[in-house]
């Protein structure tokens, strides 16, 4: 099993590449893979995005506030805006200019969604093209509270920052009911809950155990047969989701969990189709609509939802992603890095006389980001 020092010093986590693959697949297929992939319940796969993004983010955070005292908000932001803005407005432009060159850009309800899109309230816009775009919506709002919350208003100890993630998963469950999208924030809050239980020794003592080569094999057993059978257990308690939902959420956590050291689970997920797909993945989950249209009106027998045309549409918007990964994901990415690493020399300018030693960049770690 994985000691905490041995956590603490990995740099990146290669296999969860593979985990998000997974949830992009999940996620085409249940829009596409017609009627004989309904038990699958692709739509869950949104579940493992929002803990891989929640316990992502919490980490990278941590390990910055334990290298420099405190964490920068504002080079937190500057971050997430390169690494979302860029491929979110790229792939909104295409999808613009596909409904006009349609004459669709009214009809299709995209011309009166474009405020929400724009402003990322993106889970209000109902029945307009993009609609998959809703999380980003959540999560953009969820990354202006947290790390607010978490980290900017006062060094928290283990107790109290782990405590404040439990209260709030609490409070978003309670809010189902109430508030559209409330059960969404609660997933993304229990991988930030698994990043502070790892981070400090105490919590990693816990969850050692799910460290043990074995443990992945369980874990992913059980999330299996429970996705399959989602939908029997969200009707057999009749509470939207609550129990099934929070449950395959924490399974995700723990299997992270697993996947963090060296394990077959992990070697397969770490393997080069897997992180292709996986670092791709955010374009992936953008543009399945535009592939899908692509598709259809290229192959018309492929316009009927089915293994085929899920498959087909995989492929497209691979290609497309592909494309946005090189030429606009990874070089805004860098900016945003560069940007920081300036801020950063800037600041060292300001307290010290002499200049900064030019080799060293405030570089933030290897972690594969959300």
């Amino acid at each position: 099993m994985m000691t905490h020092e041995q956590y603490l010093s990995t740099k990146r986590f290669p296999a969860l590449d593979g985990l998000r693959a997974i949830a992009a697949l999940l996620v085409v297929v249940f829009h596409y893979g017609g009627p004989s992939w309904a038990m699958a319940n692709g739509w869950i796969g949104v579940h493992l995005f929002f803990v891989l993004s929640g316990f992502l983010i919490t980490t990278l955070a941590l390990r910055e506030e334990d290298r420099n005292g405190r964490i920068s908000l504002a080079n937190f932001y500057i971050r997430r805006a390169f690494r979302i803005l860029p491929v979110y407005f790229a792939v909104l432009g295409i999808i613009v200019v596909f409904t006009y060159l349609r004459g669709q850009y009214t009809s299709s309800g995209l011309s009166g969604a474009m405020p929400y899109f724009l402003t990322f309230t993106n889970e209000f816009a109902h029945n307009a093209p993009f609609g998959q775009s809703w999380t980003l919506g959540v999560e953009q709002k969820f990354y202006l509270v947290w790390p607010f919350m978490a980290f900017g208003i006062a060094a928290l100890s283990f107790p109290k920052r782990l405590g404040l993630a439990i209260g709030l998963i609490a409070l978003m469950i309670a809010l189902i009911p109430v508030m559209p999208y409330a059960g969404a924030y609660s997933p993304i809050i229990i991988g930030c809950a698994l990043a502070i239980g790892l981070h400090y020794r105490k919590g990693f003592a816990i969850l050692r155990v799910f460290t043990h080569p074995l443990a992945s094999f369980v874990l992913l057993a059980a999330l299996v047969v429970l996705q399959t059978h989602v939908t029997d257990i969200e009707a057999f308690f009749q509470d939207g989701g609550t129990v099934g939902g929070t449950t395959y959420a924490v399974l995700v956590a723990l299997l992270i969990t697993s996947l963090i050291p060296r394990g077959p689970i992990a070697w397969l997920f770490s393997t080069p189709p897997m992180r292709f797909i996986g670092e791709r993945s955010y374009s992936v989950y953008l543009l399945q609509g535009v592939a899908a249209t692509v598709v259809a009106l290229s192959i018309p027998q492929l316009g009927t939802h089915r293994t085929l045309t899920a498959i087909a549409v995989t492929v497209v918007a691979l290609v497309i992603s592909d494309v946005l990964y090189r030429w606009v994901e990874m070089p805004m990415i860098d900016v945003g890095r560069k940007v920081v690493a300036w801020r950063g020399t800037r600041s060292d300018a300001r307290r010290r006389p002499s200049p900064p030693d030019p080799t060293v960049r405030d570089v933030e770690p290897a972690l594969a980001s959300g």
